[in-house]
Formats: structure tokens, C-alpha cells, sequence
């Protein structure tokens, strides 16, 4: 299996180290020397974007191609440097997966999202994942490739959790009536792609969340009590004195069901509930 990231962020990194990609070739791309020696590091080749020409060959040796590039105001960097060599040169990636997020959903007063819900992004960040997933679902149709998109809550796992924020004193235990938010832990998002790879589904889409919404004053008193810690005070959302992202976050409310993904993929998480992956993330020293 060669499989070519773009975008060798938390998600793409948590792939390529995955016990299911040993023995996988990985490429990976990369805008810097810090980011090269990351990928070199684990055992993945380096892929400057700027050299188009090793992009290509990349890209025509892949059996997966996996973006985790998030879009900007111009759309999604890796449909841009992608989409015409998909478009003219063989052979081709036999799988395509793009991450995208549950905020295309938009704000659903607290009620159940699946995969057939309308998408009704709300947030800058959500209308832009919209746009991509658009993108790349369109060039799938049109030009015969099996584009999977993958729809994302909050992703946490070691050195990227509740934990950390509780640590540095940043944690903030903020309540919102009927507010609550989905889940994955990092492993169990890449346990979904390996599934997904290994059972593609041109024009597939599929939420990869845990099995329990929850709120955030939840989460964060019981990550303080598992480092044994007080949990901060709980402070509504009004008074949190958020940046504006965050509040975009914070205004919207859903919960997200993994049911496709279960009955295709045969996936199932290894932490069903924040409670399993934050025991599973203390373990692993983070």
C-alpha cells in the first residue's frame, strides 16, 4: 500500500503511525524543515508542495490519497495542487479521503445529525468545508474516482486534550443550557480511514464520532479528576470572553450519529465516550 497525505497535521500523522499502516510507503507533504524532520521521523518520505514535479510521481504511485488540509478563503489548497493532475494523468489514487468536519451541519438545538442531513453550515470555518467537500465530490463524479468524505468533531488524543489545557491553567468550564459536542480520539479516526480503505465507497460520506455527545463542563470536571486536580469554576458562555472562532463553535449545538460508518465499515470505536479516550490519553502520558 503507498498512501500519500497531504497535509501531515495531528489526523494524518495519527494514520501514518496507526499499527494497521505498518508496512505501508508514506509520503507525506510538508512547507518547512520542521515539518520534513517530523515526517522523516516516522519513518515517511518528505514532499516539498513547492516541488510539483515530485508531487506528481507521488501522486501517480499512491493507491490512497488522504487530505487533511483544512480550506481557506480560496478553497482547499490540496484541490487546487491536485485536481488537474487527477484530472489528466493515470494510474490513480483507488481511494480518495477528504476530512472534513460536522460543522456542515451548522446548529441543530441539541438534535441527532446523520450523514443525510442537510448541510447547513453556520461558521466561516463550516461553509468553507462545505465549498470543499463540493469540490472533491464533484471531481469523484466527473472524472471516475472514489472520493470518501469523512465528517469530523473535535479530535483529541495525547499531546492534544483536556489535559493539557487543565495543566497550563487555560481550561475553561464553560456551560451552555442543552449545549452539547461529539468526539474522537485520534486512533479511533484513523481506525475508521484503514476501514474505509479497505471497504471503499465512491461518494461515500461518514460522521467518525464517539457514542456520547456530551457537554463541555462535563468533560472538563472529569479530566480534572482524573489528574486529581479541582476542576476551574463553571463560567456561562456569555462570560467566557471567547475569540470569535470559538464562539462560532460554541453557538452551535448537535449530536452526531456514527451509525454508517458502523454498519459499512465494520468500524467500531475503542473509546465509545470521552471517559475511555481521556483514561486511554492519561495512560499514554498525555
Amino acid at each position: 500500500m503507498r498512501l500519500l497525505i497531504f497535509g501531515y497535521g495531528f489526523s494524518g500523522r495519527a494514520l501514518a503511525r496507526s499499527p494497521a499502516a505498518e508496512g505501508w510507503r508514506i509520503a507525506a507533504t510538508h512547507r518547512d524543515a520542521e515539518g520534513a524532520a517530523r515526517i522523516v521521523a516516522d519513518g515517511a518520505e518528505p514532499l516539498d508542495l513547492a516541488d510539483h514535479d515530485g508531487l506528481a510521481a507521488a501522486l501517480s504511485a499512491a493507491d490512497a490519497l488522504l487530505v487533511t488540509a483544512p480550506p481557506g478563503p480560496a478553497g482547499c489548497p490540496a484541490f487546487d495542487a491536485l485536481a488537474p493532475l487527477l484530472s489528466r494523468q493515470a494510474p490513480r489514487p483507488a481511494w480518495i479521503g477528504y476530512l472534513s468536519t460536522t460543522g456542515v451541519y451548522g446548529d441543530r438545538r441539541g438534535r441527532w445529525v446523520t450523514e443525510d442531513s442537510p448541510l447547513a453550515a453556520q461558521s466561516v470555518e463550516g461553509a468553507r468545508r462545505v465549498g470543499a467537500e463540493r469540490d472533491w465530490m464533484g471531481l469523484g463524479r466527473r472524472q471516475g474516482l472514489c472520493v470518501t468524505v469523512f465528517r469530523l468533531p473535535g479530535i483529541y488524543g495525547p499531546g492534544r486534550s483536556t489535559f493539557d489545557r487543565l495543566r497550563a491553567g487555560q481550561a475553561k468550564r464553560i456551560t451552555s443550557p442543552g449545549q452539547v459536542f461529539s468526539r474522537i480520539h485520534v486512533d479511533d479516526l484513523a481506525a475508521g480511514l484503514v476501514a474505509s480503505i479497505a471497504r471503499p465507497r465512491a461518494g461515500a460520506a461518514y460522521n467518525l464520532c464517539d457514542d456520547e455527545p456530551a457537554p463541555n463542563s462535563q468533560v472538563v470536571a472529569h479530566a480534572a479528576a482524573l489528574l486529581g486536580m479541582q476542576p476551574p469554576p463553571e463560567i456561562a458562555l456569555a462570560d467566557a470572553r471567547l475569540p470569535p472562532s470559538a464562539m462560532r463553535f460554541y453557538a452551535e449545538s448537535k449530536r452526531v450519529s456514527n451509525a454508517r460508518a458502523k454498519a459499512e465499515l465494520g468500524w467500531r470505536p475503542t473509546y465509545p465516550t470521552y471517559r475511555e479516550g481521556l483514561a486511554a490519553v492519561l495512560k499514554a502520558g498525555g
